[in-house]
């Protein structure tokens, strides 16, 4: 929890009242006072338990193993695969990916790999011949001799982003297979992967993908792959909160292997990781943690809520240090993320703040302007939960790398 001076209720009453009648910015009158966002509290913060802040392993507190099996990035977006795989022994040699904020991110993070994206390449995954081209022109060649991991857009078929984003277009309704533009991806990289025959591959998207697969067309693809000589795990659902994550994340995940030895999956926690040691950390000297300067009636409406209320009018919710995170998002095209409020100050997170929910490492860097930030945080698999399935890959097909 930030140890910066609080001020008390009464006062910080004052300071907004005063705001209001006398029109002064919020922000101005904290700064002139000495005091922050952080300075200031909720009508209700009862105590939480030891235990809930107790410090959680995060990959901050890990050693990257050397990276001897090589990998390559499908929809890469800032990286959260590719920096789970990297963890746990893989070398990631090429990424892909078709948004040039997030490829700026890739590049900044990893100045030496290669980014098959804008502004020099497409990085469009659709453009099959294209991207195999290229792929082949940097030494990636059939069968390849290391690991595919990637995680088609999951818009078409996010429950979340429906709820929350539909009213504004088409552009987050959930129509699955649908999407022209984005809901037939999935197809495109299996393709990569029966043309290029990795010797593992993960794949990861939203839960709500099943329920577009009414006519099997995942599952006759699958089904293509293990003609070809692939053992494929039964799709798994999963929540991040149980693999080390400090937030309720449900994934889809797949992963296969035409190794010898079967893919034995990582078995989930019973008990779920609560949120509130993240904000227990310092924050001092670190990148991307840049707080939205709040007006005076919105922290007078944040200030009355206990935990896991929601603001129904900012549609924020105020986080629960005892429980998981609620699940970080991207936000739509318009407006880039939207965070959640921090469960012992009234204001919204910062990215570095969702980044750490998200458990990317503090030194990982995200550019761009900030709203772009969120939207990347909130698109990326968390770091930790990739760390988790890139071992369990690792186990099985170690033998081909001793």
């Amino acid at each position: 929890m930030n140890k910066e001076q609080k001020l008390s209720i009464s006062q910080q009453k004052a300071l907004l009242e005063r705001s209001e009648i006398e029109k002064i910015p919020f922000s101005q009158l904290l700064q002139k006072h000495g005091f922050s966002y952080d300075s200031l509290q909720y009508v209700d913060n009862p105590a939480v338990d030891e235990e809930c802040m107790r410090p959680i392993k995060t990959l901050d507190d890990m050693e990257k193993t050397a990276g001897q099996i090589p990998a390559v990035s499908f929809f890469s977006g800032a990286g959260g695969l590719d920096v789970g795989f990297s963890y746990a022994g893989f070398n990631n040699l090429i990424s892909i990916e078709c948004n040039e904020v997030f490829c700026n991110t890739l590049r900044k993070n990893n100045p030496d790999k290669m980014v098959i994206g804008p502004p020099d390449y497409s990085g469009d995954i659709s453009k099959r011949k294209d991207i195999a081209e290229l792929l082949q022109r940097n030494g990636i060649s059939s069968p390849f001799h290391g690991v595919f991991h990637g995680g088609p857009p999951c818009q078409s078929f996010s429950i979340a982003a429906n709820q929350r984003f539909s009213k504004d277009g088409n552009n987050f309704k959930r129509i699955g297979f649908d999407d022209e533009e984005k809901g037939t991806l999935i197809f495109d990289y299996l393709w990569f992967i029966k043309a290029f025959r990795p010797l593992a591959f993960l794949i990861e998207n939203v839960e709500g993908i099943s329920d577009f697969d009414s006519e099997g067309r995942i599952q006759a693809a699958f089904a293509d792959l293990t003609r070809c000589g692939y053992t494929i795990t039964k799709p798994q659902i999963v929540n991040a909160a149980y693999f080390g994550v400090p937030q309720n994340r449900m994934r889809w995940i797949v992963v296969g292997t035409r190794g010898r030895t079967p893919i034995v999956l990582p078995e989930p926690s019973d008990k779920a990781v609560p949120c509130g040691s993240v904000f227990a950390r310092s924050l001092e000297g670190i990148l991307n943690h840049i707080t939205r300067e709040h007006t005076a009636t919105s922290i007078s409406r944040y200030m009355l809520l206990e935990y896991g209320a929601r603001d129904k009018l900012g549609r924020v919710d105020r986080l629960d240090p005892r429980l998981p995170s609620k699940t970080v998002i991207a936000g739509g095209t318009k407006g880039g993320g939207r965070s959640h409020l921090h469960p012992f100050s009234p204001r919204t997170l910062s990215v570095r703040e969702c980044a750490r929910l998200q458990t990317f490492p503090d030194s990982y860097v995200f550019t761009g302007a900030n709203a772009r930030q969120f939207t990347q945080v909130g698109n990326a698999v968390p770091p930790l939960l990739a760390y988790r399935f890139a071992l369990a890959i690792r186990q099985a097909i170690s033998e081909y790398f001793i």
